[in-house]
């Protein structure tokens, strides 16, 4: 299977290398406990805090505030004033966060095969 990043470089050493920072770049914008499940509760569209702590159930507030605004460092997700007195604001998905939306998908299905693996051979 032809993966996009494949290629035959002449120099074989300096493919691995881009190939290894490249992923470590994407680690390094969804690395952590919270940011893959933040960026799950905005697939469906745009968020306010409450609704984004609600949807989580056990993370802190102080907690999803830092992780929110490590997203929007990163340019995962906005963040949006949704009345005029600047009170509600909400949270959405940037076009490079929706691109996420395929690797959530993949990750869960492979987490999923791989916890029923896991509890096969523990039996």
């Amino acid at each position: 299977m032809k993966h996009q990043m494949e290629i035959e470089p002449e120099n074989h050493d300096l493919c691995k290398k881009a190939f290894v920072l490249a992923i470590r770049d994407a680690l390094a914008v969804v690395s952590g406990k919270w940011k893959l499940a933040i960026v799950c509760t905005l697939l469906s569209g745009p968020k306010g805090f409450a609704d984004i702590e609600r949807l989580l159930a056990t993370i802190s507030p102080r907690m999803l505030s830092r992780e929110l605004r490590e997203l929007e460092v990163n340019g995962t997700i906005t963040r949006h004033k949704s009345e005029p007195d600047g009170k509600n604001r909400k949270y959405a998905l940037t076009s490079s966060g929706k691109k996420l939306e395929k690797v959530v998908f993949i990750l869960a299905a492979w987490g999923a095969e791989h916890r029923a693996e896991s509890a096969n051979t523990h039996q």
